[in-house]
């Protein structure tokens, strides 16, 4: 019977998909030599210093005292990545296990060991384990999507191919920060699930947009209600638009050609109709990458 039960186990296992890991390692089975890279040894808890480029800013404290007991129960399962530097080490992931492991009264910490040789290399060696291995609140992610696309002139086809995702999930997760600041602090804290930010998104009017943010933390609206609502705040906006043109300020034809071209585009455009039939097109984008994809989208119908 557990035979059969353990045959289950792995057929789920292969079919549940797993994220590319960057780095992997054994378990440790000796100390630092103080000397040697790329091998996993127990190192000095005390002599690890913090990552300047953690992209993780907020530390959850119920769930800290949790992996810190798991530590006492358990050990470390998976040593934590670090390089050397000033004689002792410059922690690249794994902040949680270090910050539980002293509580738990650890002095010792298994470590992967490995070089790094510039600090370009070493940002993008920690936002990159750190988007593979630590639970970062959606914020967190989209900046550490940003920064590796402005400080590590990585492409969103290059960060995608590293994290294992798709471009889309990059590109989606980036216009998580277009979002206020009081809506992005709420994402951060836990209050907002990423559902419910992304359908606040889709929501262009300001105004309305803080009024069902406020009415999913008074009454906890899902996100399906919030869907809803987003739609009708559309609905009012193209009312609005309808009376703009019968006052002769706007022709509704224009607007179903700003939402054809939001649809292709994949982003915010404007039509701005100035006089005789003249006007101009603002399309947005969100970085060069971004700017590139829509390049694409555009020369693409010419090119083939």
């Amino acid at each position: 019977m557990s035979k059969g039960k353990q045959v289950l186990g792995r057929g789920l296992a292969s079919l549940i998909p797993r994220p590319i890991q960057p780095i992997q390692a054994p378990p440790p089975t000796r100390q630092d030599d103080g000397v040697t890279d790329q091998v996993v040894a127990g190192v000095d808890i005390n002599k690890i210093h913090m990552n300047p480029y953690q992209p993780r800013a907020d530390f959850d404290p119920v769930a800290l005292d949790e992996l810190r007991r798991s530590i006492q129960e358990k050990g470390i399962i998976q040593p934590i990545t670090v390089r050397r530097v000033d004689g002792g080490y410059q922690l690249i992931s794994g902040e949680r296990r270090v910050r539980a492991a002293r509580e738990a009264g650890l002095t010792q910490i298994p470590a992967y060991i490995i070089r790094v040789s510039s600090n370009e290399e070493m940002l993008e060696l920690a936002l990159i384990e750190n988007l593979q291995r630590e639970h970062l609140n959606p914020i967190e992610i989209a900046i550490s999507y940003k920064r590796l696309l402005e400080e590590c002139s990585l492409t969103q086809e290059q960060v995608s191919d590293r994290i294992g995702k798709d471009r889309s999930t990059v590109t989606n997760s980036l216009r998580l920060l277009r979002l206020p600041e009081p809506i992005q602090m709420s994402l951060r804290k836990g209050e907002l699930s990423a559902g419910h930010a992304r359908a606040l998104l889709s929501i262009e009017d300001a105004k309305a947009q803080n009024q069902i943010f406020s009415k999913i933390r008074e009454k906890g609206i899902s996100v399906r209600e919030v869907e809803r609502l987003a739609r009708e705040s559309g609905k009012g906006k193209k009312k609005t638009l309808r009376l703009q043109s019968s006052l002769g300020y706007r022709d509704s034809a224009m607007s179903a050609i700003e939402e054809r071209l939001r649809q292709r585009l994949g982003t915010k455009v404007q039509l701005k109709q100035v006089t005789d039939g003249k006007g101009e097109i603002i399309v947005e984008y969100y970085s060069r990458d971004d700017l590139e994809r829509i390049l694409d989208l555009l020369t693409a119908d010419v090119v083939h």
